[in-house]
This record gives C-alpha cells, sequence and structure tokens, in this order.
C-alpha cells in the first residue's frame, strides 16, 4: 500500500510547540496567526441545533452507562449472590 505524499504545508499553525524548557524554545519568535476554523460564522439555528445534538449525545454516553450499571446490579443479585 502506497503512502499519500499530496501533504502541502500552507504555513498556518495549529499549536505553537514553542514553550519554555523545551530544546528549540526560541525567546524572541514572531506569532503567528493561529488557525481557529475557517472563519465562516454561524447563525443562531446552527448554533442551537449544535447544541441540541451535543446533549442529545451526552445523553446517550449517560444512558449506555445507566444501563450497564443496572444490568451489573441485576446480575448480581439474581445470579453471582445467591
Amino acid at each position: 500500500m502506497k503512502k499519500d505524499r499530496s501533504f502541502e504545508d500552507d504555513g498556518r499553525v495549529v499549536a505553537d510547540m514553542n514553550f519554555d524548557g523545551a530544546p528549540w524554545y526560541e525567546k524572541k519568535k514572531k506569532k503567528q496567526d493561529v488557525f481557529v476554523g475557517d472563519g465562516s460564522s454561524t447563525d443562531p439555528r446552527e448554533t442551537f441545533r449544535m447544541m441540541k445534538y451535543a446533549t442529545l449525545a451526552g445523553l446517550a454516553i449517560a444512558l449506555v452507562f445507566i444501563l450497564a450499571f443496572f444490568l451489573f446490579v441485576l446480575f448480581s443479585t439474581m445470579i453471582w449472590l445467591r
């Protein structure tokens, strides 16, 4: 399987790794633009929709944990501790 070699560096910094104590630390390094997003703003409906889906995802994960705990208690009382 061949590796895809079509990556081009556009010079944007996603995470600046210049921190005190690193061997490559530069005190007087110029600040670069940090990539935050594509620059498009979201309308209130889209923001509400994202919040709704994130809340539903969290509730689904919580439901899985509650169901697993309930099944463990049921298994413990009915089979394991008999």
